[in-house]
């Protein structure tokens, strides 16, 4: 296979025959939608959405210093997850420089899953086999080993309890444990990039279709509908959650993204990107160069990524992620401001959309919030 074909999840042709609008993301074949994705957006924030995220990367990390490893490869403090838990952590360059974000799931006492990013999955396994030097642990490529079905939204309890004798309601947020769902072994994960409640159902490739099928039928009667990347990156936007290559960069330290909570610095051991990183905590806590923010529209005008956000004249910041946003009715973007405009209830901002400076309202993250 050349390298500018793209790659193919286990579902592809059950998109195809479902009528989805196919695209390249990071190399893959991915759904972008299959109808209408205000349609799908409102049905993960009301009932439920079916998701193919197969283009994830898995990486499982074993052996006896699996955990150690993971301590000096990552930010956040590995050895202290539970089995059978999960924990959101970032890898990092020497210079503190985000390379990815990163979810790490124990599985058992020195066996862990790291999934990255697709667009980042050979940057983060060629790190993590770089830095396993000297420790007595194995990196190994599970991409190839793993289809991933997304279930998210209200519903998506009810639908996989039909499926499963698995302890759901045990399943606490971050968590995963194995299973059986509809007949096919799964890890059943509850994570989630929608802001709503849901899981993540890691199987066999040849096992995914099956599952799809399942999971389509066992959704029917509550509204359950499958759904593409579009309505993916309008919820994840709505929850305030960080996309890379958008509020993530190599050129952003955890700091600089308001994420320093996840960086361990209390954990034991050396870990690559300690000292620029405590440089970095130190510069956000005197003055944080710019700061993270959401802005709602005054107007209809969509804002999209890298448009100039300006105040009084002067560019003060620039938008990361922009989009119309169904449960607001109105568009919202998230945007670095500097920090003397980052205040909720800030007025007077805009963003320049072609020449016009389009008035927006800073307001807190995340813009929804689901009722517990």
């Amino acid at each position: 296979m050349s390298s500018s074909e793209p790659r193919l999840t286990a579902l592809d042709a059950l998109h195809r025959s479902l009528g989805a609008t196919m695209t390249d993301f990071a190399g893959w074949d991915m759904p972008l939608r299959y109808g209408s994705e205000r349609d799908e957006h409102n049905a993960v924030r009301t009932q439920a959405g079916l998701f193919d995220l197969s283009h994830m990367g898995e990486i499982t990390v074993t052996g006896p210093q699996a955990a150690q490893l993971l301590n000096f490869a990552l930010v956040g403090n590995i050895a202290s997850v539970g089995v059978g838990r999960a924990r959101y952590t970032m890898i990092c360059q020497a210079d503190g420089g985000i390379l990815d974000d990163l979810i790490v799931y124990r599985l058992g006492e020195t066996e862990y899953m790291v999934v990255a990013n697709a667009s980042n999955a050979q940057v983060v396994l060629d790190a993590l086999t770089e830095r396993a030097a000297g420790f007595d642990a194995e990196v190994r490529d599970d991409r190839d080993a793993y289809a991933l079905i997304a279930v998210q939204g209200p519903q998506s309890p009810g639908i996989l309890a039909s499926l499963t004798d698995a302890d759901l309601d045990g399943l606490k947020y971050y968590a995963g444990l194995p299973g059986t769902v509809a007949g096919v072994p799964a890890l059943i994960a509850r994570t989630g990039y929608t802001g709503e409640d849901g899981f993540e159902l890691f199987v066999k490739p040849e096992h995914a279709v099956e599952l799809w099928q399942a999971l389509t039928k066992a959704g029917e009667g509550v509204g359950l509908v499958p759904c593409g990347l579009s309505c993916r990156d309008t919820l994840r936007l709505e929850a305030g959650m960080p996309l890379y290559g958008h509020e993530l960069s190599r050129e952003l330290t955890p700091f600089d993204a308001g994420l320093g909570r996840v960086v361990k610095f209390e954990k034991d051991g050396d870990f690559v990107g300690r000292e620029a990183l405590q440089r970095a905590a130190e510069r956000a806590a005197a003055a944080p160069p710019r700061v993270l923010v959401g802005l709602v529209a005054e107007g209809r005008r969509v804002p999209r990524a890298g448009y100039a956000v300006v105040a009084g004249g002067e560019v003060i910041g620039e938008v990361t992620s922009g989009a119309p946003s169904p449960t607001l009715g109105r568009p919202i973007a998230m945007a670095y401001v500097d920090a003397a405009h980052a205040t909720p209830g800030t007025t007077g901002v805009g963003v320049d959309i072609r020449g016009s400076h389009e008035p927006y309202e800073v307001v807190a993250l995340p813009f929804y919030k689901r009722q517990k």
